[in-house]
């Protein structure tokens, strides 16, 4: 009996070719993306022009709706690797906390070996100024006297700023304490014993313990918090400011709300119609199939750009459809909408508008919000997550300080406008707010 056979099937499957993968990752691309990633075409493919794109029919936009962010046409307000640091600023290379540290401990004059010892700790001191008791474990494997890496720690702790060189938050307030003339014992007990009580404020609970009054746990407390938790912090540099470019406008124009596509920063790529002509006339064959693969890349390229561009328009006219009441202000909440309920609205695979929406943003007159903002899922009671957590920030922004309420009490107060949640999705969107407890409310 022959094993070989001959059968004929019908199917389908899906192959994802090199111009589908190019169309997939210039639509999940933001605005910066795109931009290096037109800049980069250009310059591997001699077919590809770029143009400056008009300013007039920008200015036209700005001109009709004076809310839309003037840096938007500025690239130079976009923060980009490399660039110069501003006028002014500290150099952080230049002048660091191990720095600060190895020149003071060079000031003390100490004995070579602990000199050494303190300047190799300093380098192991963390940005805040922080040690981890690992690397002090670490110098016993060294076989470094214990009794010398006593004298370093002190040493090193002696230093400013001050609190520098602790194994912990309560060591560094003990630290800052003792320097101060009259250090409150109170509040030298609660930092070195009570800090999570202090954190949680159960004063009566540390008042008792320590057989002080409250108001005196008060007073300690408000001394405490005059210190610094991160004696590093003043040698960070500040982090470079990051703007956001929006990718999509809603604005009301002539009388009617539209969706326009910030295109405007972008340069306008075409076909360079020399090479379009020398690949007509030109007779060697190398140099032919060259020119016939880039102009194939070119023309893939502007394929995925015109894609991109009425993937996201096609999206941005959908949310706007669906959350005309808070564009237009008649709102301040939300419609319950899902990323798979807006992708069966554009007929689309829910993975090609997650593609869409990912790192893009809109700019309407309210503000600018990353567009999967607009995407807020249901929940109890027929409305969106954020239009939930709006009336939870509405309750506690309205409660008695003296008297915050519990998670249960907002649990059955959200209930009473419609909003029947569960006491741990209460709990969920009351973190997710940046809001604490009601201990942590009370005043």
């Amino acid at each position: 009996m022959s094993l070989v056979q001959l059968k004929t099937e019908l199917r389908q499957e899906l192959k994802l070719t090199p111009r589908l993968m190019q169309s997939m990752e210039v639509l999940q691309m933001t605005s910066q993306e795109l931009l290096e990633y037109l800049s980069r075409q250009a310059e591997e493919n001699p077919l590809l022009d770029q143009s400056d794109p008009p300013e007039r029919a920008y200015e036209e936009l700005r001109r009709q709706a004076g809310w839309i962010d003037g840096g938007v046409r500025d690239r130079a307000t976009f923060i980009h690797g490399g660039e110069a640091p501003e006028a002014g600023a500290l150099d952080g290379g230049l002048e660091s906390l191990a720095a600060f540290l190895r020149d003071q401990i060079h000031r003390l004059r100490l004995p070579r070996p602990l000199a050494a010892l303190c300047g190799y700790l300093a380098e192991l001191v963390d940005g805040d100024g922080y040690l981890a008791q690992e690397d002090l474990d670490g110098l016993a494997a060294l076989h470094i006297p214990q009794k010398l890496t006593d004298q370093a720690l002190d040493a090193l702790q002696s230093l400013d700023p001050p609190g520098v060189g602790a194994r912990s938050l309560s060591e560094c307030l003990l630290l800052q304490l003792s320097r101060r003339g009259g250090a409150d014992p109170a509040a030298m007990d609660i930092a070195a014993r009570f800090l999570p009580e202090l954190g949680r404020r159960h004063y009566a609970a540390i008042a008792q313990k320590l057989g002080i009054p409250v108001e005196a746990v008060r007073e300690a407390e408000a001394v405490i918090a005059s210190l610094e938790p991160r004696p590093g912090r003043a040698f960070q540099g500040a982090e470079p400011t990051a703007y956001v470019r929006p990718d999509v406008f809603v604005a009301e124009l002539e009388g009617e709300w539209k969706v326009v596509l910030n295109e405007y920063y972008l340069p306008r790529v075409s076909v360079n119609d020399y090479y379009l002509r020398l690949l007509k006339s030109c007779g060697e064959k190398e140099t032919k199939d060259y020119l016939r693969q880039k102009l194939r890349q070119a023309r893939w390229l502007l394929d995925s750009l015109e894609r991109r561009g009425s993937t996201l328009r096609r999206c941005a006219e959908a949310v706007l459809e669906a959350q005309a009441p808070f564009f237009t202000g008649r709102s301040a909440v939300l419609a319950p909408m899902s990323l798979s309920a807006l992708a069966e609205r554009l007929e689309l695979h829910p993975s090609t508008v997650s593609r869409a929406v990912r790192g893009k943003y809109l700019q309407c007159r309210q503000g600018t919000y990353p567009l999967r903002y607009f995407c807020s899922l249901p929940v109890s009671g027929g409305v969106s997550r954020q239009a939930a957590k709006q009336a939870l920030l509405s309750l506690i922004r309205e409660e008695d300080r003296r008297r915050p309420y519990s998670d249960q009490e907002l649990c059955r107060l959200l209930g009473e406008r419609g909003i029947p949640l569960a006491r741990r999705t209460v709990t969920k969107y009351r973190l997710e707010l940046g809001l604490g407890s009601s201990a942590a409310r009370r005043r």
